[in-house]
């Protein structure tokens, strides 16, 4: 059965990864997602390589970046 931190961080993971693909898509880079999403650029890059559990309010800056719903991005 797999431990309860290894769940946390496939789902941190996925998160990442499904930013960094709808960021590709629309052919932004790091820097430019920040800026749309009034965070910073090392942290956008944190959160793609799935170190950060990002807060609410930060999931949404994100998605309104992004031009998808939160939904979207989980």
């Amino acid at each position: 059965m797999p431990q309860p931190l290894d769940d946390e961080r496939r789902a941190l993971s996925a998160f990442g990864t499904r930013v960094r693909e709808l960021r590709r898509e629309l052919g932004l880079s790091q820097e430019d997602l920040a800026d749309r999403a009034n965070l910073h650029r090392t942290y956008v890059g944190s959160i793609e390589r799935g170190e950060r559990n990002v807060a609410l309010l930060n999931i949404h800056r994100l998605a309104k970046a992004l031009g998808v719903t939160a939904r979207d991005l989980l």
